[in-house]
């Protein structure tokens, strides 16, 4: 399967943020902790450059704890300021403010000098599709700014947000960029959810997913769907299909309702903290 997925909508959100960049100070970047480098959309590096970064691994209660801590240090190293955010339970979010005042420091020193003070950080927020950049910009305000949804593009239009004094966010749509040259970025994306479902074969992206889990987290499928030992995918996917009872006439197994069920375990963490892909 050709994993593609780009909506007209996306072109036009891409153009917004091309106009709003020059009256901003920060680009806040929301990764999915499970797919780090998968989840960030190339475009935005071109989009921001000379302008201050942060990056939050989000969703980060659904990763691997010990990867977590690796990828925080891959972008650190990269020079951006990075944290563990998970915007669901609020985890992490306090902690955002004070790398805003950290990542914005020359530009706040600067306009001291120029006998400028008070004038607040303007920071756009961006990310991909089901992100979860709405449900952070609520958590980090306290209250319900942002529209959210568990299906991508919920988000259709740009909105500023004013935090406090010293912060405003500018809340953009999520976009991908036109065509993936890497179909493991594709397929990775597909996983998470950040491509519409619609125009996914549910019973291949579940034999991708277990060819992928049974080579990185054996132990987690095998405990999940009580299985003894891990054939090829389309194998396990039978068998889960007959330990989740997914039946569709008389004996039949039921493929698209076991790799339903699949897919929708490892989305919700059911399956166990789990990374893709390493740094």
């Amino acid at each position: 399967m050709n994993y593609q997925w780009y909506p007209g909508h996306m072109t036009k959100a891409k153009r917004m943020m091309q106009e709003n960049i020059k009256l901003i100070d920060l680009v806040i970047e929301l990764v999915d902790a499970r797919i780090p480098l998968s989840s960030r959309n190339p475009d935005i590096d071109e989009l921001a450059q000379n302008k201050s970064r942060i990056v939050l691994l989000n969703k980060s209660d659904l990763a691997d704890p010990y990867y977590n801590k690796q990828w925080m240090n891959y972008f650190q190293e990269k020079g951006a300021h990075a944290l563990e955010i998970n915007s669901k339970s609020g985890a992490g979010v306090k902690s955002i403010q004070g790398l805003v005042q950290e990542a914005c420091k020359e530009k706040i020193e600067r306009d001291r000098r120029r006998g400028i003070v008070n004038r607040p950080v303007r920071a756009m927020v961006v990310g991909i599709p089901n992100v979860g950049k709405s449900t952070f910009i609520n958590s980090f305000a306290g209250k319900a700014c942002a529209k959210t949804g568990n299906k991508p593009g919920v988000t259709k239009g740009k909105q500023w947000i004013k935090l406090n004094k010293g912060l405003e966010l500018l809340d953009t749509p999520g976009i991908l960029w036109p065509k993936f040259e890497d179909q493991e970025v594709g397929k990775h994306l597909a996983f998470i959810g950040s491509m519409n479902d619609e125009v996914i074969i549910m019973e291949e992206l579940a034999c991708d997913l277990l060819k992928e889990l049974t080579e990185l987290y054996p132990k987690a499928l095998q405990e999940r769907f009580g299985l003894e030992e891990l054939q090829e995918p389309l194998e396990i996917l039978k068998a889960i299909a007959e330990n989740r009872k997914c039946y569709a006439k008389g004996e039949e197994l039921d493929l698209l309702k076991a790799s339903n069920l699949l897919v929708d375990d490892f989305r919700s963490g059911k399956l166990g903290r789990i990374t893709m892909e390493r740094p």
